[in-house]
């Protein structure tokens, strides 16, 4: 299980990466076929850098308004929750994040705040009233272990340097058409379809790798929520159930979708290979099997 950790830990090091060499090679590309130089890769590295300063203070405040959550702000309103979290925090050596109610049927739960100091864990009450005690504590221990792992601050500056992608993709057309370098050789014009081609595909490339990385980081958060319980069966008995259920999620955009425990933006049917390229989350079947392989 550990290796499995720390394999997931690094191939999606090397996904971020690969999508910073995707911004500064699209903010070259751009530059290039506009006549603006090295211009369009400074300004993709300033829009990345105030978008994720603006996410990274007020990302978890949105996330938390949009989805409808009020403040659980003392235990007696929820004690049972409260002490579930409190108990699991400790064993993760962690502060507690603060705990949120969302008055919703559909049972799921998400995480939010760029650090452990600054970290909220939602839950709706569908969840609290479909799943027994054990399963209760492995969704709790899935969320605390997205927030030990860091996976909101990788998440958001995924997200912020794929949303420079399309900017700089939607600016070309929309602002460097009409400024576009005349060539009057084919190496020239060779150069420039190819790097019109680049800002055309970069932000679906983009896209797809910060979709592979949040579906990555879900499986890291089951195989950290079965250490930190060392009771894998009660999240996959969660997600079997969570699984089945049939209410959608009244407050639940697509932007916010790859921070629910499951995709409340599924169909229920079994995804094609374009599904799961497309999809925030892996199979819910797939990480119950591979929480059940880990009890043999």
């Amino acid at each position: 299980m550990y290796n499995a950790i720390e394999a997931n830990r690094r191939k999606s090091v090397l996904l971020i990466a690969l999508v910073v060499g995707l911004v500064s090679a699209a903010g070259y590309a751009y530059g290039q076929t506009t006549g603006a130089g090295w211009s369009g890769l400074v300004f993709a590295l300033l829009f990345s850098t105030f978008g994720t300063a603006f996410t990274w203070f007020a990302g978890d405040t949105i996330a938390l308004s949009t989805a409808g959550a009020v403040r659980v702000e003392q235990k007696e309103q929820a004690p049972e929750l409260w002490n579930m979290l409190e108990n699991l925090s400790i064993t993760a050596g962690l502060p507690m994040p603060k705990l949120y109610l969302i008055e919703d049927g559909s049972p799921n739960a998400f995480a939010t705040g760029r650090d452990p100091e600054h970290a909220s864990i939602a839950v709706t009450s569908g969840l609290v009233q479909t799943l027994n005690r054990t399963e209760l504590e492995g969704v709790l221990a899935h969320e605390l272990s997205h927030i030990q792992n860091y996976d909101t601050r990788w998440m958001v500056l995924v997200g912020v340097l794929v949303g420079s992608l399309s900017l700089l993709g939607d600016l070309f057309f929309r602002l460097g058409g009409s400024k576009r370098r005349e060539s009057s050789n084919n190496g020239g014009q060779i150069g420039m379809i190819v790097g019109i081609a680049f800002l055309v595909l970069a932000p679906i490339i983009g896209q797809l790798i910060r979709l592979a990385i949040s579906r990555k980081r879900e499986y890291l958060a089951d195989a950290s929520a079965a250490l930190l319980t060392r009771y894998p069966e009660g999240l996959a008995s969660a997600l079997e159930k969570i699984s089945h259920a049939t209410d959608p999620l009244d407050h639940a955009p697509d932007a916010t979708a790859h921070l629910w425990i499951a995709s409340p933006l599924q169909t229920g049917q079994a995804p094609g290979l374009l599904s799961r390229l497309f999809s925030t989350h892996p199979p819910i079947e797939d990480r119950i099997n591979i929480l059940r392989s880990m009890i043999r």
